[in-house]
């Protein structure tokens, strides 16, 4: 997966040329198409005074987000979802258990070649007919006068695919669980929205979606007195660096007002997510048109909140409101 699975020197090249593209500047343009997708949700529930959150707003918001960025069709959203799905959680639509693990493989290796033919299709027509988004730039950069192959353009692609889509429904879910259970803090973003910024990072920190990251030993050393090879694979949690007290003295508590907040949810080091200006932009819009017109919300009496094994997230958020 590029460029994540890439080490120096290629991985330099790589970044120079993604990052650019990423960009704080470049993801700021898209902060009207995406609030604008985010009215088009809560246009459709808002009236009733209820909804599953993640059923209807968190999971479909960040793939049509990807759709809309990569010039694809908002038509393609449940393939993006089943897609996505093959990968990251093989065998959930099909009802299999963890046991099943032929199948399972099967289902990945599957949806991980129906997801590069899809891609290779998407730029097969960019060459015919160039446009504006994210495919055609990837076509037409170069670093030091080289471009990207098609089979790289795939590589990325697919990286973001199930890299950049869960991470945003998880994190939204994580934000809303929380927000709906605390009334201080949710009045806090409706009266001020200007500090959504600020609450999106303190959220972030508190409810990282991806508590931990693998990360590959280069050489012989000790990490806090654990002893570590060249080669071995090593676990990093994010999830405990962002409530460590000595990253922050009161890192127990919710301060939508800090002044700094180094927090690790997009990891750290020259394998920072690629795509952080991205999900910053879609978490800080969301919030944003959510308290503007939804201001007062709350866990639907009886709710029993659902988390899934594997990345952290939140299923069954029902939220009512006032009508």
């Amino acid at each position: 997966m590029i460029p994540i699975q890439i080490n120096p020197p290629d991985h330099h090249r790589y970044r120079k040329l993604l990052d650019p593209i990423f960009a704080p500047r470049e993801m700021a343009a898209w902060a009207e198409p995406i609030a604008a997708l985010v009215n088009q949700h809560i246009d459709r529930f808002i009236d009733r005074g209820e909804c599953v959150f993640d059923e209807e707003l968190a999971v479909p918001l960040p793939s049509q987000v990807f759709l809309t960025i990569a010039g694809l069709p908002l038509e393609d959203l449940e393939l993006l979802l089943e897609l996505k799905d093959g990968i990251i959680r093989p065998g959930y639509r099909e009802g299999l258990g963890p046991q099943d693990t032929e199948a399972i493989q099967r289902i990945q290796d599957e949806t991980g070649q129906r997801i590069y033919a899809y891609c290779q299709d998407a730029l097969d027509e960019r060459r015919a007919q160039p446009r504006e988004d994210v495919l055609t730039r990837l076509l037409h950069a170069d670093v030091d006068g080289e471009r990207l192959t098609d089979e790289e353009i795939q590589d990325i692609f697919f990286l973001l695919l199930i890299a950049g889509l869960d991470t945003i429904t998880n994190s939204l879910t994580l934000f809303y669980a929380r927000l709906a259970r605390d009334p201080a803090h949710r009045r806090e973003l409706a009266e001020h929205p200007d500090r959504i910024p600020n609450a999106v990072e303190e959220l972030l920190r508190l409810e990282n979606p991806t508590p931990g990251v693998p990360r590959v030993v280069v050489e012989d050393g000790e990490i806090l007195g654990c002893p570590v090879h060249a080669g071995e694979q090593v676990q990093v949690n994010l999830g405990a660096a962002g409530t460590d007290p000595d990253l922050l003295p009161d890192a127990d508590q919710v301060r939508f007002d800090r002044d700094t907040n180094a927090h690790y949810a997009f990891s750290g080091g020259i394998h920072r997510c690629l795509g952080s200006h991205l999900a910053r932009q879609e978490l800080r819009v969301t919030l944003r048109e959510w308290h503007r017109r939804i201001p007062d919300y709350e866990l639907k009496p009886g709710t029993e909140l659902v988390w899934p094994p594997g990345l952290r997230s939140v299923q069954n958020v029902q939220l009512v409101w006032p009508t």
